[in-house]
């Protein structure tokens, strides 16, 4: 069987397990075993590979980094930081339009599953005395908490893609960037057209509403600004939080379990396995050279790969762990490569009609999909045109 049929078939079979909303750990452990079969490796070979995804670098400092975002989250939730961070929003800008969108940016600065359920009745209620059609409203809520997760170091989708490619996690930010400023742009011309008006407060401003924002731009500002690594930033935060709030033993086990959760690890371990079980089965070498020797264009493979894998997935841990290994190989680990393959499978994340944050969205506001669709679209083709120039600037 032709190496390419094999690879394929664990495409295939990896697509379809994640459509049956197994968890993608469990999955991309599947997929290694079933790579293992299909290439029939020997039990040392097997046992190697294995060795190598549990003990490399990455997997130790991924484990570690995604467990502090986990307490991290907990202790801002316990102590109702990001609702002190909208009500500070309001009072500051109190217009229509930019507070309505800082309710879905506000909550996607941190990675919830379902977050957007969280923000859509936010969204409702600022738009309720206003005529945008609930496709609207949908759009709103759903665009608006998406840029961050193409620059913001608290989703696990740049940390992979970072950790796998080797690339400095700051110049992934940096490319990314574009991406995350024209997702915002087009968020604007295609909605919000009927929002006009200040909106009224229910509370007056109160200092104590900026001070909320501190312990994620204290994040930000060691990881972009000072390079400092995102595990050490996340530790200290969660310690001084900790001691902030005055968390007593038995409270502070319960962050702590919750952090190192069964999921992260078997997320990192499946995703680190599949990786190496790529490189030493053979596939991504064996995949390499059939595009080479056909001729096919390296654009076009490294658009179309994640973004098919992104769109049947939803996930962006999905389409990065599963096609980046065979994407290194082809282009490379430049930044324009990595950076333009991960605005593509982002796109199909976007896009996505298995997106448990569309579905939430499009369920709580009772809206058409199509009529979703219709403005995501346009939004969608303005973010790819913008990543292509700068792909054929950067290259």
């Amino acid at each position: 069987m032709h190496d390419l049929l094999k690879i394929s078939l664990v495409f295939v079979f990896i697509l379809l397990l994640l459509r049956k909303k197994i968890n993608i750990g469990f999955v991309m452990l599947a997929g290694s075993s079933f790579l293992f079969i299909l290439f029939r490796m020997p039990l040392t070979l097997i046992y190697i590979t294995g060795k190598n995804a549990i003990i490399s670098p990455v997997t130790i400092q991924l484990t570690l980094v995604l467990s502090f975002i986990r307490m991290f989250e907990l202790i801002l939730r316990e102590h109702d930081v990001l609702t002190e961070m909208m009500n500070a929003v309001k009072a500051i800008f109190r217009n229509r339009k930019i507070v309505t969108v800082s309710m879905p940016l506000l909550i996607g600065l941190m990675p919830s599953v379902g977050g957007a359920y969280f923000s859509a009745p936010m969204v409702a209620e600022t738009t309720r005395d206003t005529e945008i059609s609930p496709e609207e409203k949908g759009f709103i809520n759903y665009w608006f908490r998406h840029p961050w997760e193409c620059i913001l170091p608290l989703y696990p989708g740049i940390l992979l893609a970072a950790a796998l490619t080797k690339i400095e996690l700051h110049s992934l930010i940096t490319a990314n960037s574009t991406y995350a400023a024209l997702i915002v742009i087009a968020g604007f011309l295609f909605s919000m057209r009927g929002l006009h008006g200040p909106i009224k407060l229910e509370e007056k401003f109160s200092t104590r509403g900026l001070w909320s924002f501190i312990p994620i731009s204290a994040v930000l500002l060691l990881v972009v600004i000072f390079h400092v690594g995102l595990s050490y930033a996340l530790l200290a935060a969660v310690l001084f939080l900790l001691i902030f709030y005055r968390y007593k033993l038995r409270a502070i086990l319960n962050i702590i379990r919750h952090g190192f959760s069964f999921d992260v690890i078997i997320l990192i371990l499946g995703v680190m396995l599949f990786k190496e079980a790529m490189e030493t089965s053979g596939a991504v070498k064996s995949m390499s050279a059939f595009f080479i020797q056909e001729g096919i264009p390296v654009l076009p493979i490294i658009f179309f790969l994640p973004f098919i894998t992104g769109i049947l997935t939803g996930l962006t841990v999905g389409f990065v762990g599963s096609t980046f290994p065979l994407i290194m190989s082809i282009a490379g680990t430049s930044v324009s490569a990595i950076s333009f393959a991960f605005a593509a499978g982002f796109l199909g994340v976007l896009l996505s009609p298995v997106h448990i944050c569309l579905v939430l969205t499009r369920e709580y506001f009772k809206a058409d999909m199509w009529g979703i669709y219709k403005l995501m679209i346009p939004g969608c083709i303005i973010v790819f045109i913008g990543a292509l120039i700068q792909y054929l600037f950067l290259q």
